[in-house]
This record gives structure tokens, sequence and C-alpha cells, in this order.
């Protein structure tokens, strides 16, 4: 139901129905630790285009975000869903994700190694032009692409959905290339109006093009269809808004639109 529900949403707004999508299951190494993640890609598109990098939440590498991977491509980019945790692991124990999580966002050059991976994957892909590249994430996966981009990551821009903001290590000034985007939830508890606020003025101090909506009412993981379910089940602020799903999508267009 869950995936029906997404490809439905989707379907809305971004994927034409002729795309002919591909879709491939892609292994790769970051040291020592085996990544499980998955490409894809219109084979109907002709010449090289822009790659981008999809960045799983705490729940790990899953349905969500190879559907929203494919949705990429059928948008004409080539899209690969990373893998984080090592071995494609994925979740639906609060505490198992939050320890998977807080292994990877405590362990900086451990988060860098597995996102450099991903990254030199899809750099290389037959259908990438290898300088244009972007990166979105979600939750975690939010605080991976932002903490990217303050490491100076290579990347024209990247989108942080109800993203953790918050950082230990804020961007320098001329350090940061990507443009940002932040789609947040006003009423989120996992980013606090204090953190958004922190967030800000680091963005502001460091001279980065960036642009953050905050959307009024909306609590955690506002565009995962499954976020009441989830929500429900575990006690925690999870809140789908199909409607909002639809606009930050179309926001994110526009803003590949104008970085590619």
């Amino acid at each position: 139901m869950f995936r029906l529900l997404l490809g439905m949403v989707l379907a809305l707004s971004v994927a034409p129905l002729h795309a002919a999508v591909k879709g491939e299951e892609v292994t790769y190494k970051a040291g020592d630790t085996v990544l499980k993640g998955y490409l894809a890609y219109d084979d109907t598109v002709r010449g090289k285009r822009p790659g981008v990098l999809v960045v799983h939440d705490w729940w790990g590498h899953g349905d969500f975000v190879r559907d929203r991977t494919r949705a990429l491509a059928a948008l004409g980019y080539t899209a690969l869903a990373v893998d984080m945790f090592g071995d494609g692991k994925q979740t639906d124990d609060p505490g198992e994700a939050d320890k998977l999580s807080g292994n990877v966002a405590g362990n900086p050059p451990l988060m860098k190694a597995r996102f450099d991976a991903a990254q030199a994957v899809l750099r290389k892909h037959k259908t990438v032009d290898p300088k244009r590249l972007a990166a979105i994430g979600y939750s975690s996966g939010g605080k991976v692409v932002l903490d990217m981009a303050r490491q100076g990551a290579d990347l024209a821009g990247v989108v942080s959905y109800w993203g953790l903001v918050g950082t230990q290590h804020p961007a320098q000034k001329g350090r940061v290339k990507a443009k940002v985007l932040v789609f947040n939830g006003k009423d989120d508890p996992m980013a606090p109006p204090e953190q958004i606020k922190q967030f800000q003025e680091e963005m502001t101090a460091a001279g980065v093009d960036y642009r953050l909506i905050d959307y009024p009412g909306l609590k955690h993981a506002f565009t995962r269809p499954d976020a009441d379910a989830r929500g429900k089940r575990h006690n925690l602020p999870l809140v789908y808004d199909a409607e909002t799903d639809r606009k930050s999508w179309a926001e994110m267009q526009a803003f590949f639109t104008r970085i590619f």
C-alpha cells in the first residue's frame, strides 16, 4: 500500500508516463564495508545528464528512497539511492535506527567516506555528466548532504527534506560550493526553532547561497507517505502531508533547473 500511495503522489507531479526508467542494483565499498545502492535512469534520454545522490533517513535504504530515485530518473536525471549503513541495512525499530544513524553522524570521516564512495559510482556512470552532481537527503540523510556541503563537496546543490540541521562543524566562509535548499516542518520537534535560527545564521555568516522553506503546522517526515503509520506504531511525531509533498517536489525541480 505504501509504494502504491507514493507512486500515485509522485506520478501527479514528476513521472511522465512515457519514461523508460531502468533500475540497477549497485554494490560498492568504502574501506572494508560493502554498500548496496540502487541506481536509476531513463534510457530514452540521449547524452549525459546531471546525477543526483539520494540519501535515506534513519530507517535505512528502503523502498521510499528507491521510489524517489526512480522519480528523479523519470525527470531525466540519473539518480543513485546510497547506502550509509552498510549491506543495505534497514530497520523498523527506532532504537536500532537511532544507533545506525548515530554511528554515521558521530563519525564524520566515515560519513564522508561512504558518501564519497557513492559519489564516485554515480560520477563514473555512462549516463552522467560528472561536472553536474547534486544530492538530496531525508532526516538524518538531510544532515549527511548538509554536512557534505559544509565540507566543500564538489556538488552543484544539496536539498534537505525534514533534515537535521544542527552541526558541531559549522560551514566556513568560502568553503561551501553547493547551493542549499532546506524543506522544514515548522512544528517538527526534531528541528526546533532555535536550531533553525542557528542554521540560518551559520549559512549567512558563511556566505552560502541558501533557501529555507518553513512549512507551518508540519512535523517530521511530511513527504513520506507511510509517516502516519510509523508515527502511530512508534509514538513518534511523523505526519505525512500530500500537498506539501507535491509542492516541495516542484520546488526541488525548480532548484535543479537553476543549478544545472
